[in-house]
C-alpha cells in the first residue's frame, strides 16, 4: 500500500514538477522561482489527482479536498523537499536548459531519490491510520 501511495504522489508531483521545471527553465527564470513554481504545480498536480478519486467514491468538492489535504500533504512536502534538493546539488543541473541531457538526467534520478526517501514515510503514517490511509476508504 505504501508503494502504490507514494507511486500515486510521485505521479502527480512529477506532473507539476516536469511543467514547472520546463516553464520555469523556458522563460529563463530564477532558480528560486522555477523552484517556487515547480513545487506549486505539484502540489496542485497532486492534490488534483487524490480529489479525482475520492470525487468518484460521490464525496463533494469540499470533502474530497479535504480528504486530499490529509492524505497527501506530507508525502508532497516530503517528495518535493527531496527531488528539489537533489536539483540544487546536482552541479549544473538547475541550469542545463531543456535540451541538455543534465538537466533531464538530474530530474529523473531526483525523482528517483524522492520515492526512495518518501516511501517509508508513507509506510509509517500508513501504519497510523494517516496520510493514504484517510483516502482508502473511497477507493473502489
Amino acid at each position: 500500500m505504501a508503494a502504490s501511495a507514494t507511486l500515486h504522489c510521485l505521479t502527480g508531483c512529477a506532473i507539476g514538477e516536469i511543467l514547472g521545471m520546463v516553464i520555469g527553465t523556458a522563460l529563463g527564470l530564477h532558480n528560486v522561482a522555477t523552484i517556487v513554481l515547480a513545487v506549486a504545480l505539484a502540489f496542485v498536480f497532486g492534490y488534483a489527482l487524490s480529489m479525482r478519486g475520492v470525487l468518484r467514491a460521490g464525496v463533494g468538492m469540499k470533502q474530497a479536498f479535504k480528504v486530499a489535504l490529509a492524505a497527501d500533504t506530507v508525502s508532497i512536502a516530503v517528495m518535493e523537499i527531496v527531488d528539489n534538493g537533489v536539483m540544487v546539488i546536482v552541479p549544473g543541473a538547475m541550469d542545463a536548459g531543456l535540451g541538455n541531457l543534465l538537466f533531464w538526467g538530474a530530474l529523473a534520478l531526483s525523482f528517483l531519490v524522492a520515492f526512495a526517501v518518501t516511501m517509508p514515510v508513507n509506510k509509517l503514517m500508513i501504519g497510523r491510520g494517516l496520510g493514504h490511509a484517510k483516502a482508502h476508504a473511497y477507493h473502489h
